[in-house]
């Protein structure tokens, strides 16, 4: 007789939750690394970051069946996108490359408070086999759960963070309406901040302020005073040698000059991307005056303005299509004392009267007399001719004249900075970017000793900085002979398409071929073309 089939004892075996001590035991003899992150620079939250990098650094060496892989730490960088998130998204790559299996980080919101961001980064780890262990919400993402509760939690995290954002707004309105302000110094020529945060002139920079406001109601073009800040070697306000037009516009209507300062000059229209526009009046803006001291006066700094408007309302025509600013008069801020090196300025003799006479005279002698510089005016109209003059002479020998300044066009380019050149400084850059990384990795690991780290940091940063100046020294260098470049093609394509000599002054003309004129006598003058080329202007009797 058959024997009864013994009934089956079926044991189920628990699925080992991760919980933080014992749990993560489950993973063992990985490459684990762990995340942190703070989103403000504020003492407090630099203590925390700090914190955070600690614990873990000892957290994971403590754990003999696990290797350290890296400790991948954001300072003050907010968690709502990874954009900006420098070593979370190497992190993320170390991941795709193989290099972790195990990702700690304290919190969910420490990782993302954006979910979809979130979701899609845990799932691609997923994916590659790598887990990550959120410690106090102990959800570990390869459990089957766990993206069900990431979802719940995230969404979570994200309204926190659009209520963060708009309590954080309604804080700082609260604060503009109170007259508390928000001013940044850094790139600021003309001010600094002394010990309690206030703005203090610069006056060194602040010369500079003044001359560029002065200058620009002289009749200089946006161009032209940058092209004289270059001339005598004066440097921006990072130390570099190369001023924009963008950077005089700037300065120029930037109302802390005068003393003030207008808030919420931008709107952030979206708190995760944190993507923020200039406003123009989506939002209220709050103009605090007499904020602090005053580099110009009000009234120039409104009459600027003014000049602005009525440039904008005089912008014409120079050839073609192309469209530039024409000053009221062609001469102001282009002609100069051989003497002093001054500028001239224009004057009205017997205005009232049918003598009445426009001349130029140095601002030398017009403001300190003969005994500082004695040069002689110079009557308008002889400036006139003597530029009618010279262009004919040049139209007449125009075929030479394009052939030279194509000549200087190749020989300019030809002293270019060599590509291997900057090839060269961007690899001992990335070197010295490695050996740096290498550093503060020993540093973590505490297998180096604090003062060989500090002085093998400071030398290699030191060493990084002036590779940088290198860059931007050859970078400039290059964009100013693409300028020049620029110069002489806009003089050659004048000369080509000029079908006739010149019978009367012509200001566009004038504009478009001459950087000054240099005053050596009332019967001599250099005119320097924007080429660089120098010719002279000799009235014979």
């Amino acid at each position: 007789m058959a024997q009864a089939a013994t009934a089956k004892k079926v044991v189920i075996v628990p699925i080992k939750t991760m919980d933080i001590v014992e749990g993560i035991q489950a993973i063992l003899k990985k490459k684990v690394a762990a995340y942190c992150r703070v989103s403000t620079d504020s003492e407090e939250q630099k203590e925390s970051y700090t914190n955070q990098v600690n614990h873990y650094t000892q957290y994971i060496q403590n754990n003999l069946e696990w290797e350290m892989a890296d400790i991948y730490a954001d300072e003050g960088i907010t968690g709502t996108s990874t954009k900006n998130r420098t070593h979370f998204n190497r992190m993320i790559q170390d991941a795709r490359n193989g290099k972790l299996d195990l990702i700690l980080v304290k919190s969910i919101s420490r990782f993302a408070r954006n979910t979809l961001d979130l979701l899609k980064y845990v799932r691609e780890l997923k994916s590659l086999g790598v887990a990550v262990f959120f410690e106090r919400e102990n959800i570990n993402t390869l459990d089957t759960t766990g993206e069900v509760l990431l979802t719940i939690l995230s969404s979570l995290a994200q309204d926190e963070s659009r209520n963060i954002s708009e309590n954080s707004r309604w804080g700082i309105l609260r604060g503009f309406q109170n007259g508390k302000v928000f001013c940044n110094t850094n790139r600021f020529l003309g001010y600094d901040k002394d010990e309690h945060g206030e703005l203090v002139i610069n006056e060194k920079e602040a010369e500079i302020v003044r001359r560029i406001y002065e200058e620009y109601l002289d009749g200089k073009s946006y161009q032209a005073i940058a092209r004289g800040l270059m001339r005598d070697k004066i440097k921006t306000v990072t130390g570099g040698d190369t001023w924009w037009d963008s950077s005089i516009t700037l300065i120029l209507t930037n109302e802390k000059y005068y003393g003030a300062l207008l808030q919420q000059k931008t709107v952030t229209v979206d708190f995760l991307t944190h993507k923020r526009i200039r406003n123009k009046g989506q939002e209220q803006q709050y103009l605090i005056e007499d904020n602090h001291e005053p580099i110009v006066s009000k009234e120039l700094f409104e009459a600027v303005q003014k000049e602005k408007e009525r440039r904008a309302k005089l912008k014409g025509s120079v050839m073609g299509e192309s469209k530039r600013y024409s000053s009221k008069y062609a001469l102001s801020s282009k002609v100069y004392c051989g003497c002093c090196g001054a500028i001239f300025k224009r004057r009205t003799w017997n205005s009232n009267n049918p003598s009445k006479k426009v001349v130029w005279q140095c601002k030398t002698y017009v403001n300190e007399g003969k005994a500082a510089c004695d040069a002689k005016s110079v009557d308008e109209p002889v400036l006139h001719s003597a530029f009618v003059r010279l262009f004919n002479r040049m139209y007449k020998d125009k075929k030479r004249l394009i052939k030279t300044l194509k000549a200087n066009i190749e020989s300019v380019l030809s002293s270019g900075v060599e590509q291997k050149s900057l090839l060269d400084i961007e690899g001992k850059m990335q070197q010295l970017k490695s050996d740096l990384k290498k550093l503060v990795n020993l540093k973590l690991r505490n297998q180096i000793d604090e003062t060989v780290y500090d002085e093998e940091t400071n030398r290699l940063s030191s060493e990084l900085n002036e590779l940088r100046q290198q860059m931007l020294r050859l970078e400039e260098e290059e964009d100013q002979k693409e300028k020049i470049k620029e110069r002489v093609d806009e003089i050659i394509q004048v000369l080509s398409s000029r079908q006739d000599i010149l019978e009367q002054f012509d200001d566009n003309l004038f504009n478009a071929l001459v950087e000054k004129i240099t005053i050596l006598s009332p019967a001599h003058f250099v005119f320097t073309l924007k080429s660089g080329m120098s010719i002279d202007e000799i009235i014979e009797d």
